[in-house]
């Protein structure tokens, strides 16, 4: 027995050894990155911190929340930020109504601070005492945990923001930028400004992992990693698919209530995206259910091993996962709309539908530089009747087929459409 349990503390020795190794050959490829891009949200940000006492900035772990901030601040004194994970950080904030008052001054950032709920009490009071516009900015990268304590402790104190991953016209003024590369990487800072595809994959890889064992337990739900994992795995395969809980469940060996509540924890970490089937009042039939993305391409493509783009393009999942791509670049570019996609019980179907006032705008999503489309498109633009129509595709030159009936880039359709 002593030298099989030795023999098993080797073999655990050899796999982390190994594990030292790949990460200590490969660090340069990750992390030797310095360069800053400016995002579109900077206005917005400011704009909020004139306006409340408290900003919530709310995003996936990595998304560059803590870096958007202190880029904002790098030439200021009067700024203060706190790592909530750090104990260094967390031990100053044992008499936090104190702490606060003797930096009054200053903008205070507390990041992660959904793992301290019990600071929302004193944030409230603190605020109430004196409401100077911009003194707190709170960072997290949970929103239903973050909004719900925020909610009952700051109504009206605070604004909450949206910030995801790069989007394309956050990185395609860079020299040298690649429309191919940012699909296949996604939007991650750390993934998409990785010096070698091998890097881009490894950080990935790890974003996965630690998203899956420390960063939901952490949030004090207790699942199996290796189920998450598969869960995520198989919401892969079924890019832009209507949902089907009770299929997936029975993959999975649980109930369809139990994916349920695992797809909502995904959605509320921003892994995951719904999107709301078309609801208006129109004569046809349709369906229901609403349609799940993975939100970042990069993501996707790991999860599904796919490495290379020549890879990327010989998958059943090219289609979809162009689709996934154009519709998070779009939802996370336009503010104040609502979206959605059209399929009636037939099988007419348009991939997204922005709705805004009295506005509609069509989408369908084609991962062909000389795309086709069918009768059921036909069929749905004459259902929806949408103001103006685009085709977005990998293409460099925009070109109309049809009255209000466009081809253009992602980028390009992001500069054209108007709401």
């Amino acid at each position: 027995m002593y030298y099989a349990f030795q023999k098993q503390n080797i073999v655990l020795f050899l796999v982390v050894l190994n594990a030292i190794i790949i990460f200590v050959q490969n660090r340069n490829h990750i992390y030797d990155m310095h360069e800053l891009i400016n995002r579109n949200i900077e206005v917005f940000v400011n704009e909020n911190l004139r306006v409340f006492p408290a900003v919530a900035i709310l995003g996936s772990r990595q998304c560059g929340k803590s870096t958007l901030v202190k880029m904002l601040y790098q030439n200021s004194d009067a700024y203060l930020y706190l790592d909530l994970q750090n104990l260094d950080d967390l031990n100053k904030l044992r008499e936090p109504m104190l702490f606060f008052q003797a930096n009054q001054n200053v903008t205070i950032c507390l990041d992660e601070i959904q793992f301290v709920p019990e600071l929302f009490s004193v944030l409230r009071s603190e605020i109430d005492r004196n409401r100077r516009p911009g003194r707190f900015i709170l960072l997290g990268s949970a929103s239903q945990d973050l909004i719900q304590k925020t909610s009952e402790s700051l109504a009206g104190r605070v604004g909450f923001i949206e910030l995801t991953p790069f989007t394309i016209e956050e990185v395609e003024q860079r020299a040298n930028f690649e429309l191919n590369k940012f699909w296949l990487r996604g939007g991650y800072p750390d993934s998409y400004l990785a010096l070698s595809d091998q890097g881009s994959i490894l950080w990935r890889e790890n974003f996965l992992r630690t998203y899956v064992e420390r960063d939901i337990p952490q949030l004090g739900f207790q699942i199996p990693a290796l189920q998450l994992r598969r869960l995520l795995t198989m919401c892969a395969h079924n890019q832009g698919q209507l949902f089907n809980s009770s299929k997936l469940g029975e993959s999975l060996g649980v109930t369809y209530q139990t994916i349920r509540r695992y797809i909502d924890l995904m959605e509320q970490t921003f892994i995951i995206h719904s999107l709301p089937p078309f609801e208006k009042n129109i004569k046809k039939r349709l369906v229901k259910s609403p349609k799940i993305y993975i939100r970042d391409s990069g993501l996707l493509h790991r999860l599904l091993q796919i490495d290379d783009f020549n890879s990327l393009m010989g998958n059943p999942v090219f289609g979809s996962s162009w689709e996934g791509f154009v519709i998070e670049n779009i939802i996370s570019s336009l503010k104040d709309c609502q979206f959605s996609f059209y399929r009636s019980a037939t099988g007419d179907e348009l991939d997204l539908l922005i709705e805004r006032g009295t506005r509609t705008i069509a989408v369908e999503c084609k991962a062909s530089s000389a795309p086709q489309v069918t009768k059921g498109f036909w069929s749905a633009i004459e259902t929806t009747k949408p103001d103006k129509t685009y085709i977005v595709s990998p293409v460099s030159t925009s070109y109309p087929i049809k009255n209000d009936v466009e081809v253009c880039g992602l980028s390009d359709f992001l500069k054209k459409v108007e709401l």
